[in-house]
């Protein structure tokens, strides 16, 4: 999509809007392309065998195969 700088100004909220939902919009001034706008991506997160997120560290750990109970007998520390 593309619009001028004048329509930003004018619509700032719909423009936004229709970024957010996946659109590309470049602005132009005088005709000449001056920026895009492009939604953020958002980031997947890994899903593992039994459906449950792992995230980062955990990732590739192949001793732990479920990641919660790791951290709860982590968090869980010694008893004496």
């Amino acid at each position: 999509m593309e619009i001028t700088t004048k329509e930003l100004r004018m619509q700032p909220g719909r423009i936004i809007d229709q970024a957010a939902n996946g659109q590309e919009i470049i602005v132009t001034f005088r005709g000449k392309p001056l920026v895009r706008i492009v939604p953020f991506k958002k980031k997947s997160n890994t899903i593992g065998k039994d459906g449950a997120s792992i995230f980062g560290l955990w990732k590739n750990h192949d001793e732990v195969t479920n990641v919660e109970e790791h951290i709860r007998k982590l968090r869980k520390g010694r008893q004496v």
